[in-house]
């Protein structure tokens, strides 16, 4: 497991992720959500509506790894679409993901 998925890890233990499309969507709304993390291979329609949505809040986006290795990292099956809840773990993940040349970045 590389250094990003480890720290996806820790976010969960401490409580600073949340997962699944319903509770993403409402912590974009409420503007909990620091970084979003979508799966590579999530259906286009998916990726649209949280791109829409991450656009309409400016929440910065990424889209990388595929959904088993997004489930494993958190400890839980599949997951498509993850959240960041807490600033500084989404600056530590998002900064351990730029030099990823797999992972695409929308702000």
């Amino acid at each position: 497991m590389d250094n990003t998925l480890s720290r996806l890890g820790l976010a969960m233990r401490a409580g600073k992720v949340v997962s699944g499309d319903e509770i993403v969507l409402k912590t974009i709304r409420s503007s909990e959500a620091k970084l979003v993390i979508i799966a590579c291979d999530a259906s286009p329609n998916t990726q649209k509506k949280f791109r829409d949505k991450c656009g309409t809040y400016k929440i910065p986006l990424v889209i990388g790894y595929d959904r088993e290795s997004l489930g494993t990292s958190i400890g839980k099956p599949h997951r498509v679409v993850l959240a960041i809840t807490d600033q500084g773990f989404a600056k530590m993940i998002s900064k351990s993901m730029e030099t990823m040349s797999e992972v695409e970045y929308i702000d």
